[in-house]
């Protein structure tokens, strides 16, 4: 009887603690705080389209869209390309 209760606890505790993780792992997925690429924005302008509107289409704010009209950024100034080769 022992081993059945034991067995019923473990079962239990493991399933809950799936859970758990499985529900505090969807917010890692979560868009809201992704970045937006500022070539769809970019690209989306020159279509013609408003700041709202690319917003709507990205699932983003207004502000993000927005921080992608300011002047550009080269990431890429570390960057060590070989001069010859590849």
């Amino acid at each position: 009887m022992q081993r059945r209760i034991r067995n019923t606890f473990v079962t239990t505790a493991s399933g809950l603690l799936l859970l758990v993780v499985g529900l505090s792992g969807c917010s890692m997925f979560s868009t809201s705080n992704d970045p937006v690429d500022c070539n769809v924005v970019k690209t989306q302008v020159a279509a013609g389209q408003t700041d709202a509107q690319i917003a709507s289409n990205l699932n983003a704010t207004e502000d993000k869209v927005a921080a992608c009209h300011g002047p550009e950024h080269d990431t890429n100034k570390t960057t060590i390309v070989p001069e010859k080769g590849y």
